[in-house]
């Protein structure tokens, strides 16, 4: 049992015990962290005259040799070891000798393991907001090419009004544009250093704690030391975040897999992204789609527990808060493989605009624009919202649409209605005549585009 303590202890740790704490398994995705953090800290401890330089030297090619052994499989992270930090210092002392020992001077594990968590999310982040632009990007590309392709909008389930597919995705694009503001939020309020905060009253040697953070790339140490170990609001930020992303991702699944029903076909998703049945030949079913829904609940899971680890916790340091990784991990692997998943499943999807444009003339999504052919013509909004709703029952019981009536049909109901009420409720004008930024109508989908495009350039 390699361990960084014990020497107060008279007895050896049962080794359930020392299974039960050990933290190896999965913290030992910290090493290149745990390394480099090691090895700042050793830079400053000889720049503050606390180490020699040829110690210095000797320690960080040691720990520079344990990274290449890692990295390259000659060297294995076993639970031999009880954490991350003490597979590093054992291994060190063994390659160098006593010397190895000076390495922990000024430091301990509290402020040790925060820093590795810090680095380790950062790094993180940074490749979760690469993921959230590429499917941006995608979604962008969709917008272009579907600028004119009309669909029907819901609300409740129903058919409501039209749009066009680029709107459609558009919403989607806000929603996503704001996970990835959120994210650089949440690196930017976190990214101070918690070393040298010690266990959790600092320590008495004259560390420079603002050269470890440079070294490190934050924006400057902690403040205070107590917070610096017992600190994670951003692992709560971060996994709230995730769940959000998760849940947007979550409702597009939703329509994508409504979207490819029979009952719709709106969408058919490539092949490469759907499976099969194991007894019903015709199937093609809407897998990664359904998948991204489901793991949803896995990530909220995650938050939830830590927050619920956290609520009871005093100050400051407390072993519960070994519990923070195995979550925080596997929701970020949970919402990294979604998103990458998504994206190409959306960028080889195909969509069928010809049978979206039908649905939306049969859906009475044009009705709106009729009740406005009559406002426009000199009646009352709620008289044009009831005659419209005689037009609508009218076309149910016929088995028609609004753009079936004749003329005489319409002047049957309402004698205002004139021949320019086809066009008014044509889809391509119900479509167009809705320019105020923000809306569906091509004009104001290109100034939107072009929005959207610098934000995508400035990423």
């Amino acid at each position: 049992m390699a361990q960084l303590w014990g020497g107060r202890f008279t007895k050896e740790t049962d080794q359930l015990v020392y299974n039960f704490n050990a933290s190896i398994s999965f913290d030992k995705r910290f090493y290149e962290q745990d390394i480099k953090g090691s090895i700042a800290h050793v830079m400053m401890l000889c720049k503050q005259g606390i180490l020699f330089e040829e110690e210095k030297k000797e320690i960080i090619a040691g720990l520079e040799s344990i990274l290449r052994d890692v990295e390259s499989g000659r060297l294995e992270i076993t639970d031999k070891y009880e954490d991350i930090h003490s597979f590093v210092e054992a291994n060190l002392i063994e390659r160098i000798g006593d010397v190895g020992k000076m390495l922990h001077t000024g430091r301990s594990r509290n402020d040790q393991v925060a820093l590795d968590m810090k680095m380790y999310i950062r790094s993180e982040i940074i490749s979760l907001q690469g993921l959230v632009v590429d499917l941006l990007r995608e979604l962008l590309e969709i917008m272009k090419q579907n600028v004119d392709t009309i669909m029907p909008g819901f609300t409740h389930m129903q058919k409501a009004q039209p749009t066009t597919l680029a709107h459609h995705m558009g919403a989607y694009f806000e929603m996503f544009k704001r996970d990835h503001s959120r994210l650089k939020d949440i690196y930017k309020r976190m990214n101070t250093c918690p070393l040298g905060a010690g266990a959790l009253a600092g320590t008495t040697y004259p560390l420079d704690r603002n050269y470890t953070a440079e070294l490190l790339g934050f924006d400057g140490p902690t403040l205070n030391s107590m917070d610096s170990v017992s600190d994670r609001d951003y692992l709560i930020e971060l996994m709230s975040a995730l769940s959000t992303i998760m849940m947007h991702l979550s409702r597009f699944s939703e329509e994508v897999i409504i979207w490819n029903s029979n009952e719709y076909q709106f969408v058919e998703i490539d092949d490469s992204y759907s499976t099969g049945s194991s007894i019903m030949p015709q199937k093609k079913n809407p897998d990664i789609a359904e998948l991204v829904r489901g793991k949803t609940g896995r990530v909220y899971g995650a938050l939830m527990s830590i927050l619920t680890t956290m609520k009871g916790i005093p100050l400051a340091y407390n072993k519960d808060m070994q519990e923070d990784k195995e979550l925080i991990f596997d929701a970020i692997d949970t919402a990294k493989g979604c998103l990458a998943l998504f994206t190409g499943m959306i960028s080889t999807m195909k969509f069928n605009k010809e049978r979206m444009n039908e649905s939306s003339r049969h859906g009475f999504t044009n009705a709106t624009d009729a009740a406005d052919y009559l406002v426009n013509h000199g009646v009352p909004f709620r008289d044009a919202h009831g005659i419209v709703g005689q037009l609508v029952l009218y076309c149910i019981d016929k088995g028609i649409a609004l753009d079936d009536m004749s003329l005489e049909e319409y002047k049957a109901i309402s004698p205002v209605f004139g021949e320019d009420i086809y066009d008014s409720i044509s889809m391509e004008t119900c479509v167009n005549k809705r320019k105020t930024i923000g809306a569906p109508g091509p004009d104001a989908m290109r100034k939107v585009i072009e929005i959207y495009t610098k934000y995508l350039e400035e990423c």
